[in-house]
């Protein structure tokens, strides 16, 4: 498979979970069998422990405005450029969050607490990498 067509399999199934149609665990699961890392068959009642690479990342972002907006966001890293396509039914915008620089921090291997914010006003705005 070419690196395009790689990239476009990939989006796909970005999409279904921005579109809700499959959970973060089912898009994990799909996107490893696209890079060929192998998936142990599941037996019920045994656990599987699972040699692979490391779990996803996620990004966290809570805004609670004293105007009474409310954002709650938990998605993979890998996920959150789609945050800009406007492919979620959310609107960081007014929330005057920067994905961009959200997303070079990330590359830049920075983790934990991001930003923790609470003004004087009453709004609350954290955002997390774990």
């Amino acid at each position: 498979m070419s690196k395009d067509q790689l990239k476009e399999e990939r989006m796909k199934i970005l999409d279904l979970l921005a579109k809700g149609i499959i959970k973060a665990d089912e898009a994990e699961k799909l996107l490893n069998a696209l890079e060929g890392i192998p998936q142990a068959p599941e037996v019920p009642g045994i656990p599987v422990f699972k040699d692979k690479k490391a779990p996803f990342r996620m990004l966290k972002i809570f805004v609670d405005s004293k105007d009474g907006d409310v954002i709650k966001i938990q998605i993979p890293v890998e996920f959150a450029k789609l945050l800009k396509t406007g492919k979620f039914n959310v609107n960081l915008q007014d929330a005057d969050i920067d994905i961009d620089s959200l997303i070079q921090m990330i590359n830049a291997g920075v983790a934990g607490e991001l930003v923790n914010v609470e003004s004087a006003d009453g709004d609350v705005v954290r955002i997390v990498v774990e």
